[in-house]
């Protein structure tokens, strides 16, 4: 305790005196401004300069290279002209035998002769086959007008109740060039007048027939004809 307070004393003196010499300081200290100045920096600009290279001289134009001079094709050496043919020797021809000749002549005529025998003989043979060609043709165009006129009557007939198998009756039928009926005949009866009679209405009810125009085929088959008639069909 006695130690304390032998250093109390001398401590707070110590800072007594201190403080009083900050105090003085404080109080007589003052800053310099006066020479204080303000000094603006100076700002160097700098430029990069690029140096260019100097372009190069322009290359001298290559001047064209002359033409070569045409090159002259020799001349063809001339050729040596053939030889000429000799002609050949024309020979005369041998005078003709006059016995030949005559034995030519006389076979030329005979050819000649028997050529028109044999047209002629082909001819003949042709109008003939022709002729019999026509007749066949003619066969069956009469045919075909035959039948026509058949089937006309076929349906223009009406049988009687009283027809029976086994009869018949046979007419004759007379006609004009153009096909008209001109008349009718029963030239066979069948012994049935009902049947006989139904045969005669038929061939009058279909009246005109076609025929053929042509007047030789009308005067040989269709000027006048038969018919038989049969309960079961009508035949010619």
């Amino acid at each position: 305790m006695s130690n304390v307070r032998d250093y109390a004393f001398p401590v707070a003196l110590a800072l007594l005196l201190h403080c009083g010499v900050f105090a003085l300081l404080l109080q007589n200290w003052q800053p310099e401004t006066d020479d204080l100045r303000l000094y603006e920096p100076r700002v160097i600009e700098a430029k990069l300069i690029v140096m260019e290279k100097p372009a190069p001289p322009p290359a001298p134009k290559a001047e064209p290279k002359p033409a070569p001079a045409p090159q002259v094709a020799p001349a063809p050496k001339p050729q040596p002209k053939p030889a000429p043919t000799p002609a050949p020797p024309v020979e005369e021809p041998p005078k003709p035998d006059p016995e030949e000749t005559r034995r030519a002549e006389a076979e030329r005529k005979r050819q000649d002769r028997l050529q028109e025998l044999s047209e002629q003989s082909t001819q003949l043979a042709l109008a003939e086959e022709l002729a019999d060609l026509r007749d066949a043709e003619a066969d069956a165009e009469t045919m075909s007008y035959a039948a026509a006129i058949r089937q006309a009557i076929v349906e223009a007939w009406s049988r009687p109740p009283s027809a029976r198998l086994g009869m018949q009756a046979r007419l004759r039928v007379d006609l004009v060039p153009s096909g008209d009926l001109l008349a009718v005949t029963v030239l066979e009866s069948s012994g049935n007048p009902a049947f006989d009679r139904s045969a005669e209405v038929a061939v009058r009810k279909v009246g005109r027939f076609d025929v053929p125009k042509e007047s030789r085929l009308f005067e040989k088959n269709f000027r006048r004809f038969t018919l038989l008639f049969k309960p079961e069909d009508l035949l010619r």
